[in-house]
C-alpha cells in the first residue's frame, strides 16, 4: 500500500469518526434536553399526543386530564393518586425537562428521590421520546393560555439556571 494511499484512508476515516461523534453528541443533547421540543403549534404532533394520552394517560389521570379523587393525599398503600394535568394539577409548575424525565424514568429516578414509590409507570421502554414529547405537548396544548404563558416563564428560567 503506498503511502499516499494510506493517508487518505487515515484521513477518510479520521473525518467519519469525527462526523459519527459529532451525531452522537447531537442526539444526546436533543434527548437530554426535550424542553425546546414541546410543540404545541403542530397539530400532527398534537394529534399524536392526544392518542398516547388516550392510550396510556386518561385510565389515571382522567379523561378530561382531571386525576383522581383526592391527588393531594396518600392512599392506604402510601402513594399518592394520580394528580390532574389540568389546569388545577401541579404539571405546570415544572419545566418540560422535569415533565419529560418523570415520564421516561419515573418520579424516584427523575427527581432524585431513591426510596419515592409510585404507582405510575416509567414509559420509556413503553413509548419513544416522540411519544412522550407528543403526549406532554398536547397537555400543554389544553392548558389555558395564561397557564401556558406562565408554564414558558418555567421554562425559561429552568434554562437560564443551567447556563
Amino acid at each position: 500500500m503506498n503511502s499516499r494511499f494510506r493517508w487518505i484512508l487515515l484521513a477518510a476515516t479520521g473525518l467519519a469518526l469525527a462526523g459519527l461523534v459529532a451525531a452522537w453528541v447531537l442526539w444526546r443533547g436533543l434527548a437530554a434536553s426535550p424542553t425546546a421540543l414541546l410543540r404545541t403549534d403542530d397539530a400532527q404532533v398534537l394529534e399524536q399526543g392526544r392518542k398516547v394520552y388516550v392510550a396510556q394517560c386518561a385510565s389515571c389521570h382522567g379523561v378530561n386530564r382531571e386525576g383522581q379523587a383526592n391527588w393531594r393525599e396518600r392512599g392506604a398503600d402510601g402513594r399518592l393518586p394520580a394528580p390532574p394535568h389540568d389546569e388545577t394539577g401541579h404539571t405546570w409548575h415544572h419545566p418540560d425537562e422535569l415533565l419529560f424525565r418523570i415520564t421516561k424514568e419515573g418520579v424516584a429516578q427523575a427527581a432524585g428521590l431513591q426510596d419515592y414509590e409510585s404507582n405510575m409507570p416509567t414509559y420509556g421502554a413503553m413509548l419513544s421520546d416522540a411519544d412522550i414529547v407528543a403526549v406532554l405537548s398536547w397537555i400543554k396544548s389544553q392548558w389555558p393560555a395564561e397557564t401556558q404563558a406562565h408554564h414558558d416563564g418555567i421554562n425559561r428560567q429552568a434554562r437560564e439556571s443551567q447556563r
